[in-house]
């Protein structure tokens, strides 16, 4: 979905792929110097406490570094640390709700001050372990009508694939719906976002005449997404072929009434 590479950033690598480091979160947090979980691997050695941008202690703020810095930024570095934690925990058959921040962050190897920094509490922390798990979000072109609802659609299909082959993501997705508060962040943050980037498309198909215009836009929403959400979510058995968006679409757009007899 739009605004997702911004979080792929963010987050780095999803599981079932590489997990190597990702880009830069932003700049370095000023964790407490010394977290061994925040210095990243191959960074030069002997950078003084407090300095996170590589200076000398005292040095100008625009002397430039003499080489490019290599490995992952500090606050990259501590963000996936915390992630993998959380992770791990969850693996080792740890529930959402036993889970502390202080746990969470002796696993990972930082300070409390380091998770918070980042995350204002646990739930808003698991959103992005969940979102961190999923596979990511394809970029849509934001000018497209049917291609990018199309894009959307089989985006559904692979996440209800990835929650089918992994026990742990459906296992988590399972503790979620019965804790309102970790749900409605859920909701909130992932769910209405992706919601409100197809029902925008489907105001760009309309206006580009792919849609009908006599319709409530919400209602063409559902009928694209509700056929999806009924395989991947409530009929947990049920095939999700390749070519499922596309048939979706293709009945939808030729209508369910038999054709005409000559």
């Amino acid at each position: 979905m739009q605004g997702q590479d911004g979080e792929r950033d963010r987050h780095g690598a999803r599981s079932g792929g590489d997990r190597s480091p990702g880009a830069p979160y932003g700049a370095p947090d000023g964790a407490s110097a010394g977290t061994a979980a925040e210095v990243p691997a191959g960074a030069p050695t002997g950078t003084p406490a407090g300095a996170p941008d590589g200076t000398s202690a005292g040095a100008p703020a625009e002397v430039p570094d003499p080489e490019p810095r290599r490995g992952r930024p500090r606050s990259a570095a501590a963000e996936r640390a915390i992630l993998d934690a959380v992770i791990a925990l969850l693996e080792a058959g740890e529930p959402l709700a036993g889970l502390s921040i202080e746990r969470i962050a002796r696993t990972a190897g930082v300070g409390k001050a380091t998770i918070y920094r980042r995350w204002s509490d646990k739930e808003e922390l698991f959103v992005d372990v969940v979102r961190d798990m999923e596979p990511d979000d394809p970029p849509v072109s934001g000018t497209e009508g049917l291609a990018d609802l199309r894009v959307m659609l089989e985006s559904l299909r692979t996440r209800g694939l990835a929650q089918r082959s992994s026990a742990l993501l459906h296992n988590i997705f399972a503790q979620m719906k019965s804790h309102p508060k970790l749900w409605n962040e859920y909701h909130g943050t992932v769910i209405g976002p992706r919601r409100l980037a197809m029902v925008e498309a489907v105001r760009r198909a309309v206006a580009a005449g792919e849609l009908r215009d006599d319709l409530d836009v919400e209602l063409i929403d559902d009928l694209f997404v509700g056929p999806m959400l009924v395989r991947t979510v409530h009929r947990p058995d049920a095939p999700l072929p390749d070519d499922l968006a596309d048939r979706i679409i293709t009945a939808l757009l030729q209508g369910l009434a038999p054709a005409a007899r000559v």
